[in-house]
């Protein structure tokens, strides 16, 4: 053979190598998917209400079995202690100073425009990326014609629009209140399993296209008398299964109890629904976010102590970690490393900027948005520079950053200080300890509530 033979023959074999090297990396790249989005709410439950995060009564098998398979975080937080205004900013990923929106929307206001129709949700972020959409479960963000689900990116609804229904009857209010997209139905039904239902249906359909699925359950909100049928009692209300899981009488008085049972059926009806997933071959390719819009109300004398925020505390409507710190877990199967517990400062206004960057999309240019992507982080299982958290929710204010926190609980009282890390149950105020940082983080603070205003 001669040189220039030899030579000829090393050419094509070399065209053919990188034609094959090329063909091998566009097959590689058609094979990776989008993942499915399964984002999951609870509402109201407590810090202390699981398991995984130290109750040793309650029974929560499926979310404890979540923490093993994804990473449980001790550092979420959700952007106001109530449930208005926390789907709104979760939805937005914006603070609720920047959407107009912070305080809990009222009986009439849930059927008017709450969110103002000039903000873009999660959902018309992944529409356009190739994502079908449904919501199912509580809105309680408006409702009135072009705020509701089904016209703000969603393909299909099954909820309600208020912040709370009786959960058998789905009243709210003297009002019934139980949707499937623009139409009220009457379905019996416990709403939780009615919801869970709805979600593997959905998972269950075949489709070349992901999905994103917004699953705000409304357990395990707290009974009120105003939603209840002439002659029924103010309790919590559950299936006869849950109480048997613990040996209770399904007939029980107990609120106690009766509350251990609403937190069971809810862990038991979200173990359908990864069971779906499993069974439907999408749990390789699907991430998993779960947590509790607010912490646990803990108002005196209206039976609420039967939750628990512990260590943290206090509760729901204020800003105290019981109100803002929430239990929250992820599971993103060959992405996040299984069983590990992360201490990383994360807020729900990180949640759309990490959906819409897993997805494929572009953070939009001219909108301001104030959480970042939580993958990077968590998938490197690193501390990053200390974050700063602005919280505000009536007469409230607070500050987080890294292992510090401002607070002060009326307008023409002093902050305080605490460090989180040394005193998780904030009872130690060490603002005559550090007068410059306080100082420091109180013009943080004035910074922000003047940038949040020039925006309105």
């Amino acid at each position: 053979m001669s040189f220039r033979q030899f030579r000829f023959i090393s050419i094509v074999c070399s065209l053919i190598c990188f034609h094959w090297c090329v063909s091998i990396t566009a097959a590689e790249k058609t094979e990776v998917k989008r993942p499915n989005i399964l984002l999951i709410t609870a509402d109201n439950l407590g810090y202390g209400d699981l398991g995984c995060y130290g109750n040793r009564v309650m029974k929560t098998p499926v979310l404890d079995q979540l923490a093993t398979e994804g990473i449980r975080l001790t550092d979420f937080y959700t952007a106001s202690p109530t449930c208005t205004v926390s789907r709104a900013t979760l939805l937005t990923g914006r603070y609720p100073q920047r959407i107009g929106l912070n305080h809990q929307l009222s009986a009439d206001e849930n059927y008017g425009d709450g969110l103002r129709k000039s903000e873009v949700l999660i959902p018309q972020y992944l529409k356009p990326l190739g994502y079908r959409t449904a919501c199912f479960g509580k809105w309680n963000v408006g409702f009135s014609p072009g705020s509701r689900p089904t016209e703000r990116g969603f393909d299909e609804f099954f909820g309600f629009a208020a912040g709370n229904i009786d959960y058998y009857h789905h009243y709210y209010a003297g009002r019934h209140d139980l949707w499937r997209g623009l139409k009220e139905v009457f379905v019996e039904g416990y709403s939780t399993d009615l919801f869970a239902d709805a979600a593997c249906q959905y998972i269950a359909t075949k489709s070349d296209q992901p999905f994103f699925i917004y699953l705000p359950f409304n357990a395990p909100h707290f009974p009120s008398k105003r939603n209840k049928q002439p002659g029924q009692g103010d309790e919590w209300q559950a299936p006869d299964r849950a109480f048997e899981k613990y040996g209770y009488d399904p007939k029980t008085r107990n609120p106690q109890e009766r509350y251990r049972a609403v937190v069971t059926a809810l862990d038991s009806a979200i173990g359908r629904v990864l069971k779906q997933l499993d069974e439907s071959g999408l749990r390789d390719n699907t991430i998993v976010i779960w947590y509790s819009d607010n912490g646990a109300f803990m108002l005196k004398d209206r039976g609420l102590e039967v939750a628990s925020n512990k260590p943290l505390r206090d509760g729901g409507v204020t800003l105290w970690e019981g109100g803002i710190r929430v239990p929250a877990i992820i599971r993103y199967p060959g992405q996040l490393k299984a069983g590990t517990v992360s201490q990383s400062q994360l807020i729900s206004l990180d949640i759309l900027p990490t959906l819409v960057t897993l997805a494929g999309g572009e953070l939009p240019a001219g909108r301001i948005l104030d959480g970042q992507d939580m993958l990077p982080l968590l998938k490197a299982q690193a501390e990053s520079e200390p974050r700063t958290f602005f919280f505000e929710y009536r007469n409230f204010s607070a500050v987080r950053r890294g292992k510090y926190k401002l607070l002060r609980v009326k307008p023409d009282q002093p902050f305080m200080l605490f460090d989180l890390e040394q005193d998780l149950s904030e009872t130690m105020d060490l603002a005559e300890q550090r007068p410059q940082l306080v100082k420091e983080l109180q013009q943080a603070y004035a910074e922000w509530e003047r940038e949040v205003a020039e925006e309105q």
